[in-house]
């Protein structure tokens, strides 16, 4: 029988075997790659506007997600301080007696209207090419300098809103005329908002009143 110097050399038949090395198990360190998030949180990507509970403008009307509708009317200004005094007070109790027979809740909205007069620029500059006249040219030319004095400093036409909330089309229709009847007995002019009003309302809101390019808030 052969002397078998190490035990643990042989094999279960008692030969010898070849010692073998011990097998290291390889392991693989991979580098972790950065990952981006495909999925970016979606309020990063809203504007203003989508925050608002606002479905749709038509009709003159503001549509909201529940399905409630935001009109009202736009009231030309008045400047009743020209007046005399009993016309002024005639003028202001028709006002209180107007209010006072809303039953509903309502807000009364001051909004301001950038003031586009670049048409009114381009008909002044045509007029001052053709007169010969030089008196009148420096006339014409004075009031090109204001025009340009308004553009530089942002000039708005101040409006004025009374709104309210209803969801029947019947009633919303009742009120507006209910609202233009009561303007027009205490001796202003009333209409019913445009879509366009609705949009100058809804660009003070969001713009603080800035002249911005319309469309940006909720485009057509």
């Amino acid at each position: 029988m052969p002397v078998i110097n190490n035990p643990q050399q042989a094999n279960v038949n008692g030969q010898p075997v070849q010692p073998t090395q011990p097998q290291t198990q390889q392991t693989t360190t991979q580098q972790a790659k950065p990952t981006t998030n495909t999925k970016t949180d979606d309020a990063s990507r809203k504007y203003a506007e989508q925050w608002l509970p606002v479905k749709d403008i038509q009709n003159g009307a503001i549509i909201l997600e529940s399905n409630w509708k935001v009109t009202g009317v736009k009231i030309s200004p008045r400047n009743i301080f020209i007046l005399d005094e009993d016309s002024q007070a005639s003028i202001l109790i028709s006002l209180r007696n107007l209010y006072n027979t809303l039953d509903y809740e309502f807000w009364i909205l001051v909004a301001d209207r950038p003031v586009d007069i670049t048409l009114y620029v381009s008909q002044l500059q045509l007029l001052y090419n053709n007169t010969p006249n030089p008196k009148i040219r420096k006339l014409i030319s004075e009031d090109m300098d204001k025009a340009q004095l308004f553009r530089e400093n942002n000039v708005v036409d101040t409006e004025y809103y009374l709104m309210f909330q209803e969801k029947r089309d019947d009633l919303l229709q009742k009120k507006v005329r209910e609202l233009i009847s009561g303007f027009t007995s205490a001796g202003l002019t009333a209409m019913q908002t445009t879509n366009e009003d609705l949009r100058v309302l809804l660009d003070n809101f969001l713009n603080e009143g800035r002249a911005t390019t319309f469309g940006t808030v909720l485009p057509s």
